[in-house]
C-alpha cells in the first residue's frame, strides 16, 4: 500500500511539472468536472472464517455517487469519488455443532455501511469532439459503521482498512458544458472481521475472519465541467 499511494505522489509532483513546462501552452479546456452517478455495487466475496468455517456471501446494491475532478492538464487528472453503501451479511454453511446447532448452517450477520472514498489519478485521451476516454488508478480507505449484528449472533465488528482501485470509463459530450459518462472501477479490499457470539455459547466467543470484499462497481451518469 506505501509504494502503492509513493506511486500516486510521484504522479502528481511529476504533473506539476508538466504543468510549469506547458506554461506557454494556451489553456483551451476547464479545470474542474463534477459528475453523479448510479452505480452498481457487486461485490466479489471470499472468506476465511475460525471457529465456524464455512464462506461468506455480500448483498449487491445500487447507490448514487458523485465525483470531482480536477486536471493538472488537459490528459492528466485527479478525482475524488464520493458514495456509501449498504449489505446484508451471511455465512454459508458453517459448523455450529460446537454450539449445539447443525452443521452446513447459513448464519445471518446482520448489515453494515461502507463509507470508501477513493482518490484516482486519471489520464483522459481525446478521440474526436465527442468521444474522451480515461483510465485511473488509486487508494481508498473505507470505513465501516452503523453495523447490526442481526438475529443470531450478539455484536460483529469491522475493521476499517486501505485498499486500491482501477477504473475505465468514458464521456460522451452534449456540448461544452455537460456530457454523459460510463464508468467501471474495480476495488480491492480486505476487511478483518470479529464475530461476538457468545450469546450462542453462554460464555465469551469470539470469531474472526478475513473477509475479501473487492466489489467491482457500473457506474452511469451525467457531468459538467467549469
Amino acid at each position: 500500500m506505501k509504494k502503492i499511494i509513493f506511486t500516486l505522489l510521484s504522479l502528481m509532483l511529476f504533473s506539476g511539472s508538466v504543468i510549469a513546462q506547458e506554461q506557454k501552452e494556451t489553456t483551451d479546456y476547464k479545470k474542474w468536472m463534477v459528475r453523479a452517478r448510479g452505480v452498481g455495487v457487486i461485490p466479489n466475496e471470499s472468506a476465511t472464517i475460525g471457529t465456524i468455517g464455512g464462506g461468506i456471501d455480500i448483498s449487491n446494491n445500487f447507490i448514487p455517487e458523485l465525483d470531482f475532478t480536477y486536471f493538472f492538464t488537459k490528459n492528466i487528472t485527479a478525482e475524488l469519488i464520493l458514495g456509501t453503501t449498504r449489505h446484508t451479511v451471511n455465512t454459508k454453511s458453517s459448523n455450529l455443532t460446537a454450539v449445539g446447532l447443525p452443521n452446513g448452517v447459513n448464519v445471518d450477520l446482520g448489515s453494515v455501511w461502507l463509507l470508501p472514498p477513493t482518490l484516482m489519478a486519471q489520464y483522459h485521451v481525446y478521440a474526436g469532439d465527442v468521444f474522451k476516454p480515461y483510465v485511473g488508478a488509486g487508494v481508498n480507505y473505507t470505513i465501516f459503521h452503523s453495523e447490526k449484528a442481526g438475529d443470531v449472533v450478539h455484536n460483529i465488528k469491522y475493521k476499517n482498512n486501505f485498499g486500491y482501485a482501477f477504473q475505465i470509463g468514458f464521456d460522451i459530450d452534449i456540448n461544452d458544458t455537460f456530457f454523459i459518462n460510463l464508468d467501471v472501477k474495480k476495488i480491492f479490499l480486505k476487511t478483518d472481521v470479529t464475530v461476538d457470539a457468545s450469546n450462542l455459547a453462554g460464555g465469551p466467543l469470539d470469531i474472526p475472519a478475513d473477509v475479501t470484499i473487492d466489489p467491482l462497481l457500473l457506474g452511469f451518469g451525467v457531468g459538467m465541467r467549469f
